[in-house]
Parts: C-alpha cells; sequence; structure tokens
C-alpha cells in the first residue's frame, strides 16, 4: 500500500511540471496553486517515502537557492514570477546533484524554445500565424514574452530520472 501512495504521489511532479507549461503557452501565466501543489506534493512523497530528514534539509536548501537565482533572474528582467517559483518548486523535488542537470537541461532547452519563437516570429511565418488560434497568434507576435515554464519544464522531466527522491523509490532505479 505505502509503495502504491509513493507512486502516486511521484506522479504528482510530471503532471504538475507539464500544466504549468501548457498553463504557461496557452496564457503566459503559471498559477501560484501549481508552485504550491509541487511543494506540497514534495513533502508528502518524502514523507510516504521514508526520506531522511537530512535529505529533506538538502532538497529544502537546493529549493532555496534556486529560488533566490529565480528572484534574481525576474528582477533583471529574464523570467516572470511564475516562471521563478516554478523553477524553484522543482528544484526542491530534484535535490543535489540533480539540480545541475536541471539548470543545464533547463538552459538548453530555453535556448532551444528562443530560436522555435524566433523563427515562428519570422516574417515568412506571419501570414500562417493570423489564422491559428489566439495563443499560437500570441506566440508568433514578434516581441512577445517567452513563456520560459515550458523550458522548465524539459529540463525538470530530463532531470528527475537522476533525482534522489527517484532514487529513494523502492523498485524505481
Amino acid at each position: 500500500m505505502i509503495v502504491s501512495a509513493q507512486s502516486a504521489l511521484l506522479f504528482i511532479f510530471p503532471v504538475l511540471v507539464l500544466l504549468a507549461a501548457l498553463k504557461d503557452v496557452v496564457s503566459y501565466t503559471i498559477p501560484n496553486w501549481i508552485s504550491l501543489a509541487l511543494i506540497g506534493g514534495f513533502l508528502a512523497a518524502a514523507l510516504v517515502g521514508g526520506m531522511p530528514l537530512p535529505t529533506v534539509g538538502l532538497h529544502l536548501g537546493v529549493g532555496a537557492g534556486v529560488l533566490v537565482l529565480g528572484i534574481a533572474m525576474f528582477a533583471m528582467n529574464w523570467i516572470g514570477g511564475g516562471d521563478a517559483k516554478l523553477f524553484a518548486a522543482a528544484a526542491l523535488w530534484l535535490g543535489w546533484p540533480a539540480t545541475v542537470n536541471y539548470l543545464v537541461f533547463t538552459a538548453l532547452a530555453g535556448g532551444a524554445l528562443a530560436m522555435l519563437l524566433l523563427s515562428l516570429r519570422a516574417p515568412a511565418f506571419r501570414p500562417l500565424v493570423l489564422v491559428a488560434p489566439g495563443w499560437l497568434s500570441r506566440l508568433a507576435t514578434p516581441g512577445e514574452n517567452v513563456p520560459y515554464g515550458v523550458a522548465i519544464a524539459v529540463g525538470a522531466l530530463a532531470a528527475f530520472p537522476s533525482s534522489t527522491m527517484l532514487r529513494l523509490a523502492p523498485g524505481i532505479s
């Protein structure tokens, strides 16, 4: 019973980061409840999974450190506030050293996303996008923001297999 509860709790992470990415693409917002649910889900998964208290502390420290990094990026107007919170909440799940992979994967995904949006925003594609749904037309609008939650989700999902959370889970390795 504990193993199935832990597996169900581990499913929260990918579902919520994907939901955040989708929400960011269509509305350029990531609701606070998603980051809060990630924090609550981590605490529940850590408790049910029997994560040692020092490891929980390390995860909390990593999450706090990434929150500081996210706030700095927000202050420089590189990412939005929802992105900064999602960035930290995902790092909380990943722990150390998987967060190093997370940062690299997120940066690479962000670069790929920027190149994709620059291509989509090129004058050659403008006529095609005018008949697209509103959210796609907005993505293709030159000068519009970048839904960086997509890059955060890609980075988080790519790093998740190396996370402490999965290494501690029975039957998963």
